[in-house]
């Protein structure tokens, strides 16, 4: 898995040489499963989709094909994860209360998605792991469905162009072939930036 990540480019391009279109399918069923997955939030989504627009400008794939697939499967793994979260938390937070599991925990949620529910489904679209605990959560605080999939299909469309163009029109700068793996740690540090300094902010408020 770390030789994937910080060798992605090759992996993908001997992929296509070997599977053709097959290897779209593979693409669209990594983006889908670290969105619509909770248990595999560690699938290399940002670093992938860059690689895949570097890729298109270089002409070993369609562009325009791969964008619609993994905008596709960027959406349709929250809606995936939306719903099991809803359906799972729904059955544990109805066996009883506990010290994990409360219905005042719930409401909570709820509430909160209710507040910020929007900003927060779309601003994790760029944050690994984040993203795919966000319509988890909103799946348990039963956060209102239209407004879910509003911000999830905005999330959706903005995370995988954005990160597609900037594969698409910076990939193939000879500086950045020939540092891909520490163009790759720069992605993936930079998407993390925002959770490492929401973590810190809340340890110094609480004092800890």
């Amino acid at each position: 898995m770390i030789d994937f990540l910080l060798h992605i480019d090759k992996y993908i391009a001997i992929l296509f040489e070997n599977y053709g279109t097959w290897t779209y399918l593979l693409l669209f069923l990594i983006i889908f499963c670290e969105t619509g997955l909770v248990v595999i939030p560690f699938l290399p989504g940002d670093s992938l989709v860059f690689v895949v627009g570097a890729l298109g400008a270089a002409g070993a794939l369609n562009t325009k094909v791969a964008a619609v697939l993994l905008i596709v499967a960027a959406i349709a793994g929250n809606i995936q994860n939306y719903h099991i979260g809803r359906f799972i938390g729904q059955k544990a937070f109805n066996i009883r209360d506990n010290r994990f599991f409360k219905r005042e925990y719930l409401l909570k949620t709820h509430a909160f998605y209710e507040r910020h529910g929007g900003k927060t489904i779309f601003i994790s679209r760029f944050m690994p792991i984040i993203r795919t605990f966000a319509p988890f959560v909103a799946g348990i605080g039963k956060m209102n469905y239209a407004k879910f999939m509003s911000f999830n299909l905005l999330g959706g469309l903005s995370w995988i162009l954005v990160f597609l163009a900037g594969g698409y029109f910076f990939g193939n700068i000879p500086f950045v072939q020939e540092n891909f793996t520490l163009v790759i740690f720069a992605i993936i540090f930079i998407s993390l930036l925002p959770s490492i300094i929401v973590y810190f902010q809340s340890r110094f408020l609480s004092g800890n």
